[in-house]
């Protein structure tokens, strides 16, 4: 039989909520994305480390809503006004820690929605009282938000989301590719990312199909 061989074919995340895929690390965080109506003062902030999921969680409750999602970098170049009609989402809000005018257009985001009773949710790695904004009274809204979790894998969750990886760059490793990173690589989210992206470009380098002493030499050179 021929060897199932890897191609450059472009990355198409899934991002629906059938393709979040529930575990006990993010079980809670979920529920308490789809109860909006619940939460208090209408602003959420979901947190946690790179590449947990917070962006599809994002996706999958502004589909649910009817939202709208955008970055919190480069917020002072937009119409604030136009933004605070309908539930949203400000991604990676930690990124403006020092820009003092996003900051300032967040701050005033922030209280357009809550007058007009629109939910709003806030995404960054770690607790938001970490956030550290230079604007106190940003950061003290902030603090005032519930907060939703997303903690790092368990093994199943891993290699569930290693499964989702190759199958977004439409790629088949062989079966014992994913226990054997699993039992090898750094357990993280944004591991399992760099590792199926450096896999996909090694195949491709050396046309070759996606073995277990490929994840070797893959993790043995990101070491």
């Amino acid at each position: 039989m021929a060897e199932q061989l890897s191609f450059e074919l472009p990355v198409k995340p899934a991002l629906g909520r059938d393709d979040f895929m529930v575990a006990h690390s993010n079980a809670i965080a979920l529920a308490m994305i789809e109860a909006t109506d619940a939460w208090e003062n209408h602003k959420l902030v979901l947190s946690g480390p790179t590449g947990a999921g917070k962006t599809h969680l994002a996706h999958v409750w502004a589909g649910a809503t009817g939202g709208e999602i955008i970055q919190a970098r480069g917020l002072d170049q937009v119409n604030i006004p136009a933004l605070a009609t309908g539930p949203l989402v400000v991604e990676d809000v930690p990124q403006i820690a020092q820009d003092a005018a996003a900051q300032t257009a967040l701050f005033h985001l922030h209280n357009l929605m809550q007058t007009a009773g629109h939910p709003l949710l806030l995404t960054g790695t770690s607790e938001p009282h970490h956030w550290a904004m230079s604007l106190p009274d940003l950061q003290s809204r902030i603090d005032a938000s519930g907060v939703a979790t997303l903690e790092a894998p368990d093994d199943t969750l891993l290699a569930a989301v290693l499964a989702k990886l190759f199958a977004d760059r439409q790629l088949m490793p062989r079966a014992d590719v994913i226990p054997y990173l699993i039992l090898r690589m750094e357990r993280s989210f944004k591991a399992a990312r760099d590792v199926v992206g450096a896999m996909d470009e090694a195949g491709l380098a050396r046309h070759a199909p996606l073995t277990r002493a490929l994840a070797g030499q893959v993790l043995d050179k990101m070491a």
